[in-house]
């Protein structure tokens, strides 16, 4: 595969692919829904906790680093995007939940501990479950 002369080498294609893929997010965003983008933020979260966990296995400790800290920056995102004048008690769990996965995340982090990885990832994937659930129980009225 060739672009402009050049060999493409696996790097040169993970680039173009991370890159497709970057264009390919910015297009759903723009096109989301409200609903839409915060599902979009659990997906996020729930495969940068994936990506983190595959480093650690393989002792890879400055990416799986870096993909803990996206998967943080996410909940922070979703944490902050709370309302709390109409979320009530429910938006007052999640925020004290989306502290807790952050705090399990930086120790996961700093322990290497894949438990603490899954732990937060099941979290989340109640999470988004029951937001999925939302979205279809709106599409049903």
């Amino acid at each position: 595969m060739q672009n402009k002369g050049v060999p493409m080498n696996h790097g040169n294609i993970q680039t173009v692919l991370n890159e497709y893929k970057q264009v390919g997010v910015q297009n759903n965003i723009v096109d989301a829904s409200p609903h839409r983008l915060v599902q979009m933020l659990m997906e996020g979260a729930l495969d940068r906790i994936n990506s983190a966990k595959g480093h650690m296995q393989r002792n890879q400790f400055t990416e799986k680093g870096r993909f803990i800290s996206s998967a943080i920056s996410i909940i922070d995102g979703l944490r902050t995007s709370l309302d709390f004048d109409k979320g009530g008690e429910i938006a007052e769990n999640l925020d004290a939940l989306y502290d807790y996965m952050n705090r399990r995340l930086l120790e996961a982090n700093v322990q290497n501990n894949l438990e603490y990885l899954d732990e937060v990832h099941g979290l989340m994937s109640e999470i988004k479950t029951g937001w999925d659930g939302i979205a279809a129980e709106a599409n049903k009225l």
